[in-house]
């Protein structure tokens, strides 16, 4: 089968690491060159295309003139959304990697919430500044982890390795997600529960949703209102999903609860954004997804779907779930 890398050099390079390009030129016949869509010419002889973030969108009259004899494209990132469909109704299959680029997102938010019960955020804050009195009434505020409540809004990929991970913590597990069947809510061992239960009755709530036109402000101001005493909102789906005014209110009227966005809309906040002069509000810098020697995972996740056929396939049907 005759493969090539297309997309951008520079992601394809640090994706991609040695070891598996030298296993794609011998199994896949991958040329060692980065093509650029405006460094294709037509009637191609590539069979496979491997990429990563840079991937560029092609309508399907390009496909066919470009890639005649395509079968498939692996994409060693996360949502395909920008590109695939255009491939799938062509009849190219799809691959993606977004199970790997799942795991550090999973990590990073079990993290989150491991440490907001504890109070870690406000009181660091405050010990960090000589007010140790204040960081010891603070933390001692908070109830802990063991039998805490926590509440996941969206359970596909992500919100289902998160799951997963918190079954070996003492938490109640509640969640909101209309596609989750109640088959696999019983494998998960998670309790389903209405958006305003979760938020009022949750000490931590963390959003990922699927990023669709109809989740955009879906998280509302009133949600908010409805939070626990001393309970904290992470965000590490997408800023849009949030109503981030109402949140913003409700933050500075309520400096008891704490909100940690990964994500916000527009990314970065602009520079007047209410975000940034809330003590109760923590921003990280879109760190929550792969990177560093994480990003390696997702080409070996397309290595292993280029030799196991069945793993990381997109489909049609899926799209319309998917983030």
């Amino acid at each position: 089968m005759k493969g090539i890398f297309l997309g951008d050099a520079f992601q394809i390079g640090r994706v991609y690491p040695t070891w598996i390009k030298e296993r794609l030129f011998d199994i896949a016949d991958v040329e060692d060159k980065v093509y650029t869509k405006e460094t294709l010419s037509e009637n191609m002889d590539a069979e496979c295309i491997f990429s990563t973030w840079g991937m560029p969108h092609f309508t399907a009259e390009e496909i066919a003139r470009y890639f005649p004899r395509l079968r498939a494209v692996y994409y060693a990132a996360g949502t395909v959304q920008g590109f695939a469909r255009e491939f799938l109704e062509s009849g190219v299959r799809i691959y993606s990697a977004w199970g790997a680029n799942a795991v550090p997102v999973a990590e990073y938010t079990v993290a989150q919430i491991i440490l907001a019960n504890k109070g870690f955020f406000r009181s660091s804050a405050l010990a960090s500044r000589g007010e140790r009195a204040r960081a010891v009434d603070v933390y001692q505020r908070y109830n802990g982890n063991y039998g805490c409540s926590v509440g996941i809004i969206g359970v596909g990929m992500i919100g289902s390795m998160v799951c997963e991970r918190l079954a070996d913590y003492n938490l109640s597990v509640k969640f909101f997600d209309p596609f989750l069947s109640d088959a696999r809510a019983d494998e998960l061992g998670i309790e389903r529960a209405s958006l305003e239960e979760i938020f009022s009755t949750c000490m931590v709530v963390s959003n990922h949703l699927a990023n669709k036109p109809e989740t955009v402000k879906m998280l509302k101001k009133e949600h908010f209102e409805k939070m626990s005493p001393y309970s904290t909102f992470i965000n590490t789906g997408r800023g849009a999903q949030v109503d981030e005014e109402g949140l913003c209110r409700v933050l500075r009227a309520r400096e008891d609860i704490t909100a940690i966005l990964d994500v916000t809309y527009p990314e970065p906040p602009t520079e007047d954004s209410p975000f940034y002069s809330l003590d109760n509000c923590i921003l990280t810098p879109h760190i929550a997804g792969s990177f560093g020697r994480e990003v390696e995972r997702m080409a070996e996740y397309m290595l292993d779907s280029f030799e196991n056929p069945e793993k990381n396939e997109v489909t049609l049907d899926m799209l319309s779930r998917m983030a």
